[in-house]
């Protein structure tokens, strides 16, 4: 340090640079996990004690799925059910047991939190492996973990962060095997997109890509027995997620297609959602296109979707990275072209306010593509070396922005949108008056499994369709099995309601509350003594 007229000057030589730099090298991936974990732990910390991780009914729902494997009337893996693929449950079982890990969504955010982490990670070591230095490494990683709604997501017990691990992981590895032909990395990529397809059907698409890539690659290179032998190595393991699925729907259902036909279905939803007219993608490319399109900018900032589009051109039309590894990245858009897919096929709906509903409604499936945005805008940053500073000052002035204000559209759908349905009043009515008290509740978990969570009553205090000859019993004789029962009145599409509003015994209850979500009611005392109020089917198949 020199002192020249009363100006200090600081010398740093090139040598302590190039050590610091040498030091991020050898621990940038070990420094990075400690920061995206810190973020996560404080970022669930945050949401959980303003009253929002809990804020998604399907979120409750899932966090229901899990413990009824492990508590309820008639407990078993077979209550994992078909409507949602198995995984994200199975790894909930494995601590749902406990009260304070299932009433505090922990049981499901751990993994929520782990998939963030691990997402973050494999984002870093993605660019590494395409060549970009340390800047875009960082940039990139820091887009992904500064995001309002991944973090949001992050410390729910929802699935999005555990399919987005899952997909990029598969999608690394993938990468990684183009460009250097190793089996071990081809059998990593099978691994991890197999577990995507047992998280959510987006998985299956990433499956159908990433065989396709395969094949074509090989067979051009190779030749067709080549293509054909690396196909059955892919496909035997990244597809067994999807031969069990079948098999557990014909083993438990009758029907291997039972998840995709079933009454509880997405199928069956879409139906009933197009026969109210709202269904307005369905059939219409351009609309699809436009509405995931504003879905993708709600949640990850139009002006990084802009930058992460600009990157990946730079990357594909880069000189400087090996043409395989170029085309691997492809599969980073299998999000994209899922949704757009599902939502032309109606086989998906998506609300976003002002534009497809009055409403939001699973706006969240925008985030799906904040890894690959990350990705090639953390490229974009290595390629423009002359205007990164310039790109960087841009995106710390719009997260700047983004953060100040709170804007996350997740929140949004969550709270006020249609994944949000009220279910405090009822659930309170049945805390207040049926907690403590002996008899159990009717209920269709497929339509009212949040006021099921949010009752805090235990799950073997609740008859649902999965309990079943208590379910077969309770829809026959009603007022035998059920002190109360929570419906939508007038709704064939509430199956409580389908049942037992035409049996004898619904006319021995007195409507007892009514609220625009569900209404209860409750058996008059009088014949409360022909109540069943102890589980003596428990031992019965």
């Amino acid at each position: 340090m020199n002192k020249s007229k009363g100006v200090i000057k600081i010398n740093i030589s090139s040598d302590a640079l190039n050590r610091v730099g040498v030091f991020f090298e050898r621990n940038g991936f070990a420094i990075v996990a400690a920061i995206l974990s810190v973020i996560s732990v404080l970022s669930f910390m945050f949401y959980f004690q303003n009253g929002l991780s809990l804020a998604y009914n399907d979120a409750r729902s899932h966090l229901d799925i899990g413990r009824r494997v492990v508590e309820g009337l008639k407990p078993g893996f077979a209550q994992l059910g078909s409507v949602w693929l198995p995984l994200t449950h199975l790894l909930m079982v494995l601590t749902i047991w406990n009260d304070f890990m299932w009433h505090s969504g922990l049981a499901g955010t751990i993994w929520s939190m782990f998939g963030f982490v691990l997402t973050g990670l494999i984002i870093y070591k993605f660019l590494e492996k395409i060549g970009v230095k340390m800047t875009g490494r960082l940039i990139g990683v820091g887009i992904f973990a500064s995001n309002l709604n991944v973090l949001y997501l992050q410390s729910t017990a929802m699935t999005e962060l555990t399919l987005v691990a899952a997909m990029t992981a598969g999608a690394y590895y993938l990468m990684l095997w183009f460009k250097d032909d190793k089996v071990v990395d081809l059998v990593k990529s099978a691994f991890w997109i197999m577990l995507s397809t047992l998280v959510r059907y987006d998985g299956w698409l990433l499956l159908v890509l990433a065989s396709m890539m395969i094949v074509f690659y090989v067979w051009k290179k190779n030749g067709y027995k080549q293509a054909e032998g690396k196909l059955i190595l892919f496909i035997t393991l990244a597809g067994l997620g999807i031969v069990l699925w079948f098999l557990w729907n014909l083993l438990i259902f009758g029907d291997p297609l039972y998840f995709a036909f079933g009454p509880y279905s997405a199928r069956t939803q879409q139906t009933q959602l197009e026969a109210a007219g709202v269904l307005s993608t369905k059939g219409d490319w351009f609309f699809s296109l436009k509405v995931y399109f504003y879905a993708l900018a709600y949640n990850s900032n139009a002006f990084l979707a802009l930058m992460g589009l600009v990157g990946a051109v730079a990357l594909w039309f880069s000189g400087n990275i090996r043409r395989g590894v170029r085309f691997a990245t492809f599969v980073l858009l299998a999000p994209l072209f899922f949704n757009i897919l599902a939502l032309y096929l109606g086989h998906s709906v998506l609300f976003i306010q002002g534009l497809s509903g009055d409403t939001w409604f699973n706006a969240r499936y925008g985030v799906m593509l904040m890894p690959t945005i990350a990705i090639f805008v953390g490229y974009l940053i290595h390629y423009v070396s002359k205007l990164r500073p310039v790109i960087i000052g841009l995106i710390l002035f719009v997260l700047f922005f983004q953060f100040s204000s709170g804007d996350a559209v997740t929140i949004d759908d969550a709270r006020v949108g249609s994944s949000q349905k009220n279910v405090a009043e009822v659930s309170g009515w049945l805390a207040q008056n049926a907690a403590g008290k002996d008899g159990f509740v009717l209920i269709s978990a497929a339509s009212h499994d949040a006021i099921i969570f949010s009752s805090g009553m235990p799950m073997k205090k609740f008859i649902h369709e999965g309990t079943g000859d208590y379910w077969k019993e309770a829809t026959t004789l009603p007022d035998h099995w059920a002190r109360w029962i929570v419906m939508r009145t007038h709704d064939d599409n509430d199956s409580v309601w389908s049942f037992v509003s035409r049996t004898p015994g619904f006319e021995r209850y007195d409507l007892v509350d009514s609220y625009p979500f569900a209404d209860i009611y409750q058996l008059r005392d009088e014949y409360l003594d022909i109540l069943n109020t102890e589980p003596i089917l428990e031992n019965q198949d």
